[in-house]
């Protein structure tokens, strides 16, 4: 699950970057995160807390620690990520007509195929279309899912 969570926080940032135009040390600092975690920043050092096990602990840093990883590989490489992205569009779709929400899951995810060869490209699927099932609108799964499968087909086989 803190995979997930990583996923979810580097989606929220990227969100940021695109719309709020966010530096990319406030991103990765995590401080954007206050009411995600019962008032805490995903970023501040895990402390033990009353009802907080040593795993719980433990899995928000790993979620922080991955959502670094995503945030920071995406924006390094996003004018590549994009280029895919806008390459694997069809026809009528214009890359300046994406849905925000829509375009940080695309990112992230490219990111994941193209660079992170380790993780299966069904599993940065699946992860995708359950983000978008959550954040995104009532069918962008469909259209994120099309457009991953191509990418993993054409550019990580």
């Amino acid at each position: 699950m803190s995979r997930r969570n990583g996923r979810i926080l580097a989606v929220q940032a990227l969100y940021s970057y695109d719309v709020g135009k966010a530096s990319l040390n406030d991103l990765l600092r995590l401080e954007w995160t206050h009411d995600d975690f019962g008032g805490r920043n995903a970023g501040d050092e895990p402390e033990k807390e009353a009802g907080r096990n040593d795993a719980a602990v433990r899995a928000q840093a790993e979620s922080c620690d991955f959502a670094r990883l995503l945030i920071s590989g995406t924006i390094e490489h996003i004018d590549e990520i994009d280029r895919k992205i806008k390459r694997h569009l069809s026809g009528s779709w214009d890359f300046s007509r994406l849905n925000r929400v829509t375009l940080s899951i695309l990112r992230v995810s490219v990111f994941a195929l193209l660079y992170q060869r380790e993780l299966k490209p069904t599993i940065v699927i699946d992860e995708a279309i359950a983000i978008s099932k959550e954040f995104g609108t009532d069918n962008s799964f469909k259209f994120i899912n099309a457009i991953l499968d191509t990418i993993s087909k054409e550019e990580v086989a």
